[in-house]
């Protein structure tokens, strides 16, 4: 909901039923609409945007669809589950963009969720912290080293598949090829196809914003020392 609700007027006349309707049934009602309308419900009414702002309408949509939720015990660890609001985004995003195959493993989501907000500061954090702080949460939640690099590596291809191509992105993935691979012990390395991707987005699909040649020239530079071969398509300024 990234609209800001204070400004929003009315446009449903006070006479239609919908204005006389107690709030709980509002949000039984909003529950079962596509998520998709969610945004567009919201901004139809003050009082509609204030029951999205709430806690009562996200706690009943996540004991809707997620009903085995509850299960889930509060995990220790860097990343926490937050309100129910982020707890239904997290379960969203774990089964419908990484496909993990369970509504109770919401682990991921929020792992995912946690990227996403450090990178869109207007200064994140080096990627190589951002990374060893998901390893530790899975492997603080029980997963092996083995299925922690997995699963973070997962995670990293995931968002950076969705990012939004603006110019902060760009300077995202741009300051992310150029950080220092300093050694790191497995499981805590940045993974090579990560890096890949992000050689890959700058090149594809920001390569307009290249304009400084040097600059292109210092990318494809690192590029070449980190990989064996890169494609014809990354190369010619």
């Amino acid at each position: 909901m990234n609209r800001n609700k204070d400004n929003i007027e009315s446009t449903i006349k006070d006479e239609s039923p919908f204005a006389y309707l107690q709030e709980d049934v509002l949000i039984e009602i909003f529950i079962r609409v596509p998520i998709h309308n969610w945004e567009q419900i919201s901004s139809v009414r003050k009082q509609w945007a204030d029951l999205f702002r709430g806690e009562c309408l996200w706690q009943a949509a996540l004991n809707r669809s997620y009903p085995h939720a509850s299960k889930t015990q509060r995990w220790t660890g860097p990343i926490r589950q937050g309100s129910s609001k982020r707890r239904f985004v997290a379960l969203y995003i774990s089964k419908n963009i990484l496909d993990v195959d369970t509504d109770i493993d919401e682990t991921l989501g929020h792992i995912y969720l946690f990227l996403k907000d450090q990178l869109q500061l207007s200064t994140a954090p080096a990627s190589g912290i951002l990374h060893g702080t998901m390893i530790d949460q899975l492997i603080v939640s029980g997963k092996s080293k083995e299925e922690a690099d997995e699963l973070v590596t997962k995670i990293w291809l995931a968002l950076l598949d969705n990012l939004e191509d603006t110019k902060h992105t760009f300077l995202v993935l741009k300051s992310i090829a150029q950080e220092y691979d300093g050694f790191l012990p497995y499981p805590y390395s940045r993974p090579i196809k990560v890096q890949w991707k992000v050689f890959e987005k700058l090149f594809v699909d920001f390569r307009d914003l290249l304009f400084d040649h040097s600059e292109y020239c210092d990318l494809i530079g690192i590029a070449k020392k980190k990989f064996q071969t890169i494609p014809h398509l990354w190369l010619g300024y």
